[in-house]
């Protein structure tokens, strides 16, 4: 178990950081190659104002009207990934291994904070997996990569709280953690969740397009 620990945690890691690294920068060149290439005409009305005051309404909780009809919905998914960025980005087990690793370090989170944050992640994804087995319009756009991401989200929070509270098999369940933190990180450029790449890019685009062409919201 140890050398499954300092496989994962070491080379393992490294290449899911070059994953990720490397997978971001490639799909983000990319897709400004095809846009300059293809559909360059997309830059005479892209706009600073309408492109930053859409993705401010989009980043605003019950800001926009969608946001505003489903209130449920709405919180759920703001708490969900404030808690899935901060949670893992201020732990202080992590920032004590970013310190120990190259001497840097930032503000944490206090432990039972981060505690609660992360079960805020875990019913967040559950509340997502009922909703997509549950609402027809969901449920029609649903295939089986989604569940297969929503395991990919939710398993290092779920080893993660096991491992913190030691309930059993800590060895095995920070291994475990470890593991599925390395393929959340490497799975995000190639899969749904780049979504927290293009979604500025996407917000811009509409904006631009609603406020300076169409004169219109596009929330």
């Amino acid at each position: 178990m140890h050398s499954f620990y300092n496989f994962v945690s070491g080379p393992l890691a490294w290449i899911a950081f070059l994953l990720f690294f490397g997978g971001s920068i490639f799909r983000i060149v990319r897709m400004l190659m095809l846009v300059t290439q293809k559909e360059s005409f997309i830059f005479t009305y892209m706009s600073w104002r309408y492109s930053l005051r859409s993705i401010f309404h989009w980043i605003v909780p019950f800001a926009t009207v969608n946001w505003r009809r489903q209130p449920v919905l709405t919180v759920v998914t703001f708490a969900f990934h404030i808690c899935l960025l901060a949670a893992p980005l201020f732990l202080l087990s992590h920032v004590i291994l970013w310190d120990e690793a190259f001497g840097i370090s930032w503000w944490t989170l206090p432990d039972t904070l981060a505690d609660v944050m992360t079960i805020i992640v875990i019913l967040g994804a559950v509340f997502f997996l009922v909703r997509r087995v549950t609402r027809p319009e969901v449920r029609f756009v649903t295939s089986a990569s989604d569940f297969v991401i929503l395991a990919i989200v939710s398993a290092p929070f779920v080893t993660g709280f096991l491992a913190y509270h030691q309930w059993f098999a800590y060895p095995l369940m920070m291994g475990l953690h470890v593991l599925a933190g390395d393929i959340m990180l490497a799975a995000i450029p190639f899969t749904r969740l780049s979504h927290m790449l293009f979604s500025p890019f996407t917000r811009a685009y509409m904006g631009s397009e609603f406020g300076k062409v169409r004169h219109a919201r596009d929330w």
